[in-house]
């Protein structure tokens, strides 16, 4: 009697760890390992990627004999101090774009968490159906090998000395640099007011630069005060100019009567080096139906940039700016290999861009 009561209880646990399983997702996890499908195959990689599960993310790859791991893991998470090091990566949407029986063209959208805000990269993955499962893709990206040169560094540089509280030089403190506001246009957007314009340094010193604004009612009361934040290269080089955007979230043109602009300025030590050059400049309409402006950057320095940020100023016919986007580009810029970019650009202003330029402002980590 005792052994039946003891069989009993051990199938009627089995049953009941069988039912939780199933009711906690066990099956549909099980399913997901599969892969039996390509959907399933390519959001089991990405899972695997959010978890830094490497090996697991790698042993999904179908090509794994063309693609080397390390190279895997540092297009994914970067490498030498690029903002895909300070990032996490936070969720994930993936939707397909062809499929056949045998394999199927799949996009993943990655949502990362950055020091600098939210950053979105898009993944076009080819997925192929491989026994009795699916399996991915990954694209080949090989960096070319340069040849040893010697790159001569004759960059100009401004070094600030400050006197020490014994040394009776340098009696008078240095005036901060000059620098101008030359142009400012507000616009209405469906969410929003913004402040768009240049600035420039017109001092023979380097210059740190912010632009604030505020905005004033009917009454000539504050209405609301925003700056610029990152949509500005901060270090402006003598007779250098700077685009700037400043967002006022949920303010409308009608409730504003006047803005009232202000631009500070302080002395730093800078270079002119790296010099980022900017090729291979266009507006097109990508994948999602969306306007870019896409280009490339060449680090012609011997060192690297690790976090490059791009801030583009768009003109009408008339020369006027009519907006500023910026982007931060999600890896470092190796000496002398091409790294693309891009930058969104509201439909509404794409229709009216005549021309554009493009600065380009970046972080470094000395660690590196």
């Amino acid at each position: 009697m005792k052994r039946l009561l003891a069989i009993g209880i051990f199938i009627i646990t089995v049953v009941l760890v069988g039912i939780s399983w199933f009711t906690s997702g066990g099956l549909a996890r099980q399913r997901m390992y599969s892969a039996q499908t390509p959907e399933e195959a390519v959001r089991l990689m990405v899972s695997q990627v959010q978890a830094h599960n490497w090996d697991a993310a790698y042993s999904r790859l179908a090509n794994r004999g063309e693609v080397d791991k390390a190279a895997f893991v540092r297009d994914l998470a970067g490498s030498n101090g690029s903002l895909l090091t300070y990032a996490n990566l936070e969720s994930f949407d993936v939707w397909g774009l062809h499929q056949t029986n045998q394999d199927a063209i799949f996009r993943a959208k990655l949502h990362y968490s950055t020091a600098v805000g939210p950053l979105e990269t898009f993944r076009d993955l080819k997925v192929e159906h491989d026994g009795n499962t699916w399996k991915v893709f990954w694209p080949t990206t090989r960096l070319p090998k340069l040849a040893p040169q010697v790159i001569p560094v004759n960059y100009l540089r401004w070094d600030v000395i400050n006197r020490g509280a014994q040394d009776d030089w340098g009696v008078q403190n240095v005036d901060n640099p000059q620098v101008r506001i030359i142009s400012m246009n507000a616009l209405q957007r469906p969410d929003s007011v913004v402040l768009v314009g240049e600035i420039v340094n017109e001092d023979t010193i380097p210059a740190y630069v912010n632009v604030s604004a505020t905005l004033l009612g009917p009454d000539g009361n504050e209405v609301a005060q925003e700056g610029s934040f990152d949509k500005i290269s901060h270090t402006l080089l003598p007779k250098q100019v700077s685009p700037y955007r400043i967002d006022f979230p949920g303010m409308r043109m009608d409730k504003i009567k006047s803005v009232r602009m202000d631009a500070k300025a302080m002395l730093i030590a800078a270079s002119a080096d790296p010099v980022i050059e900017v090729g291979q400049q266009h507006i097109e309409t990508d994948a999602l139906n969306k306007k870019v402006l896409r280009g490339q950057l060449v680090n012609q320095s011997g060192q690297i940039v690790n976090i490059p940020h791009v801030i583009a100023s768009y003109y009408d016919g008339n020369g006027k700016v009519i907006w500023v986007s910026d982007g931060y580009v999600d890896q470092e810029l190796l000496p002398q290999i091409p790294v693309s970019f891009g930058l969104d650009v509201p439909d509404d202003v794409a229709k009216n861009v005549q021309n554009y330029h493009v600065v380009v402002n970046y972080y470094e980590n000395n660690n590196s």
